[in-house]
């Protein structure tokens, strides 16, 4: 019996090869799409769950209002990772109950290591040599209690190939930042890709020279390290925030700050640096795990509709075989067992599909993901989605025709009756309510993109590069290292600073005549800058005077950013003297506002001290001259003036476009799986349209006979896929517009969201929708009328 159903589907599939292929492509489409969303979801929910013990490891936060509230009602202003060092000693003191081990770093940076005539640059911090006892480090020799001597350091296994050809290192020494020895006391494995610490390829002991300056803070006003920790006991982690909370509390003047202790394996997801509503990037993963969803549930409402519109043309055929002695359970059996066959050969398809895109898949997401063939519970979640699938598609037919009485099919006075078609209305209307929903959803995620891509940077990005002042040689060398570039004839200007363009990261409070007690609440970015930084970066000086050669003094003057002038309250700012830690300095101008930090988020108040800085190179190219050759003469001259180091550069607008890199990538991620879903729909609605034509074919030749005309019969036929469609846009908008709206807000600037979206995304999805169906309406309006009444 088994082998004459499976050969009574194999029939059926040749017999309707249009409609099967319809139906299998579409449905391999949805579950590709599926198991690479799948694939996904689940690498991003597995960063930083691999850790021994890894729910017992925490980060300590801030969470900050303004001075003045203590109510904990409203959410904060600020939330951060940075802290004061200050707080180390109290936890390693007076609070080993709650923390068994702490360890305090530094923030990661690039820095270069030298082993003779070898260097390299790479990322890494100074630590405690807890960090990575705290984490469950492997080490291939050597130990962290190593880094407990000063003089010592951590290399990760590919760091210690790359510098000395072996992992045997331990012992060996390199030069930090071509200045200070250190000797390696251990080498440990690199941690894989799913962790949030696999960047990290040196640690230095904290207990160094280089750190002598965050050790002896006592200050809580001021935070420069992060502190991690691993709980003690079956102490929780809102255990440990309850205790430590308000350490803090009363000795930060000028906000109220207090401290939460967050689970390290939930920074990744669940954490936007300083933004206290936000929920970080598990937005992303519910939403890109909801397209599939959605993708999925399109191709099986194809697989269904398809499968119930095919179904009625089998009457005569169930009423044949229950006249020949067929059982009910027979029929059904066979039913179900086709529609799980072609769910089991889409499957097998998608399978394809999936592993094929893979890697295509991986660089548009920036992953390095594999397919789970070795995964017992994905194959295990697999096969019962393409069982529930196959017999949920397979159950119209299977229970509804097998009921059908034999004689009264037989006689042809079986009719199917007018509801017969409403499911697969209300089924296609929710296909194109979700279809409409993804584009809305996409376009208003790319205009969120370019709306803050488009605001003003406050200063020419074209052509600048960052070259890191990494060593005394360099730093100590600037004016012949300017003369030098100047000289190779593809350098406009060139200046150094404190930071980067990429990131005004240190700010401080600041003193002057007048400020109010609101004002002293607020820090300003500082920037120390030399007199040339403002006309390499070219940007605006509103009022006053930019910093100048000519003027020695600059080394005590400041400029202002718009927003630093509008809170320093002044009416005419220039001349006007602030302090910065103590020293004073006088205004001399006033910037137009730069984007430095977060795109989304307004300008923060800056001042930029002309005292001059010692960590980056910012070096404009000629714009006349192609990047190649710009960077092949200039590379010598920093090989001249630091020979220690490899010739490390960084485009400017690359750093600010890494700035969008999230949102980018899940607005390319939706628009490709929107695309599909719109395929899937489309294929879908071929199908449908087909079949409709094909059942009213003998009422197109009567039309035809009575003198309607092609234009008339493909408007009859088209018309009420329209309707559907048109139903649809009175669900979807509405419903766009609300998840977007409340996804907006998680964006302190953000895009309005405009009617013409709507307008855009409606109008394409009825041409789409027209362009679908006209080829089959067209075709049937076009048949003789004798052969279409012919064949009745």
């Amino acid at each position: 019996m088994l082998r004459n159903f499976f050969l009574l589907a194999i029939r059926q599939l040749r017999r309707n090869r249009g409609y099967s292929f319809v139906n299998i492509f579409g449905l391999a489409t949805g579950m590709a799409i599926a198991l690479i969303i799948g694939i996904w979801a689940t690498d991003e929910l597995a960063i930083d769950q691999g850790y021994p013990q890894g729910d017992r490891i925490v980060e300590i936060l801030q969470n900050q209002w303004p001075k003045g509230q203590t109510s904990e009602k409203t959410p904060p202003a600020y939330v951060g990772t940075t802290l004061s060092p200050a707080l180390n000693p109290w936890l390693q003191k007076g609070y080993k109950d709650i923390f068994a081990q702490t360890a305090m770093t530094l923030w990661t940076d690039q820095h270069l290591l030298v082993n003779g005539d070898k260097s390299i640059a790479c990322t890494g911090t100074s630590a405690e040599y807890t960090f990575p006892l705290i984490f469950g480090y492997h080490f291939l020799s050597g130990t962290a209690e190593s880094m407990r001597d000063p003089n010592t350091a951590l290399l990760s296994q590919s760091t210690a190939i790359a510098l000395y050809g072996t992992t045997e290192a331990v012992g060996k020494t390199f030069q930090y930042d071509n200045r200070r020895p250190f000797t390696v006391g251990g080498v440990y494995a690199d941690q894989p890709q799913n962790s949030s610490l696999h960047e990290l390829n040196f640690f230095i002991s904290m207990a160094s020279e280089e750190t002598t300056w965050l050790r002896n803070i006592n200050d809580f006003n001021d935070h420069d390290c992060r502190i991690y920790a691993r709980l003690a006991g079956n102490i929780t982690a809102e255990q440990a925030t309850a205790r430590i909370k308000n350490i803090c509390s009363p000795y930060v003047n000028f906000v109220y700050e207090n401290y939460k202790v967050l689970p390290f394996q939930s920074l990744y997801l669940h954490y936007d640096e300083g933004n206290a509503t936000g929920d970080g990037r598990i937005v992303y993963v519910r939403m890109i795990s909801l397209i599939g969803v959605f993708v999925l549930l399109l191709a099986c409402i194809n697989f269904m509709n398809l499968a119930t519109a095919r179904s009625e043309k089998r009457a005569k055929e169930v009423g044949i075989r229950k006249t020949v002695g067929s059982l009910r359970t027979h029929l059904i059996a066979q039913f179900l067992g086709e529609s799980v066959l072609l769910a089991t050969l889409s499957f097998v398809i998608a399978i394809v599909l999936a592993a094929l895109t893979l890697p295509w898949f991986n660089q548009l997401a920036g992953k390095t993901m594999t397919f789970p063939w070795t995964s017992p519970l994905f194959w295990s979640l697999s096969v019962i989605c393409t069982l529930i699938t196959g017999l949920l598609a397979g159950s119209y037919p299977a229970f509804y025709l097998s009921n059908f009485r034999p004689v009264k099919v037989l006689k042809g006075a079986f009719k199917a009756g007018k509801g017969a078609g409403t499911p697969r209305k209300i089924l296609v209307v929710a296909q194109f309510s979700i279809s409409l929903a993804l584009i809305i959803g996409t376009i208003v995620v790319f205009r969120q993109v370019q709306y803050a891509k488009d605001q003003p940077l406050g200063y020419d990005q074209a052509g600048l590069i960052t070259v890191p002042d990494n060593t005394q040689e360099l730093d100590s060398h600037y004016e012949a290292v300017r003369s030098a570039l100047l000289k190779t004839g593809v350098v406009e200007n060139i200046a150094n600073a404190s930071k980067t363009l990429g990131e005004f990261d240190q700010n401080n409070q600041l003193e002057w005549e007048g400020m109010t007690p609101e004002a002293k609440n607020l820090t300003f970015r500082d920037v120390f800058v030399n007199a040339d930084w403002g006309p390499t970066i070219g940007w605006s000086i509103l009022k006053g005077r930019d910093f100048s050669r000519d003027y020695p003094t600059d080394s005590t003057a400041v400029i202002v950013n718009e927003t630093g002038a509008r809170i320093l309250g002044f009416k005419d700012p220039i001349g006007k003297t602030l302090k910065h830690w103590g020293k004073s300095y006088t205004i001399i101008g006033v910037a137009k506002n730069m984007i430095a930090n977060n795109p989304y988020y307004p300008v923060q108040p800056a001042i930029f001290m002309g005292a001059g800085g010692h960590d980056a190179f910012t070096i404009r190219l000629k714009r006349n001259i192609p990047v190649r050759t710009a960077l092949a003469a200039i590379e010598p001259v920093f090989k001249q003036f630091n020979p220690a180091s490899p010739f490390i550069y960084t485009f400017n607008d690359d750093l600010y476009e890494k700035k969008f890199n999230t949102e980018t990538r899940i607005g390319n991620l939706a628009t490709v799986f929107s695309g599909l879903a719109i395929l899937i729909s489309c294929l879908g609605l071929f199908g449908l349209a087909s079949f409709t034509a094909e059942q009213r074919t003998k009422e197109i030749g009567v039309r035809k006979v009575l003198g309607a005309g092609v234009v008339q019969l493909w408007a009859l036929l088209s018309g009420d896929f329209i309707k559907l469609v048109a139903l649809s846009m009175c669900i979807a908008m509405p419903v766009a517009y609300f998840i977007m709206h409340q996804w907006l807000q998680n964006y302190i600037i953000h895009t309005p969201i405009s009617a013409y979206i709507f307008i855009a995304a409606g109008g394409g999805m009825l041409l789409i929708t027209l362009a679908t169906v006209s080829f089959q309406a067209l075709r049937a309006a076009s048949m003789n009328p004798v052969r279409s009444l012919h064949s009745e």
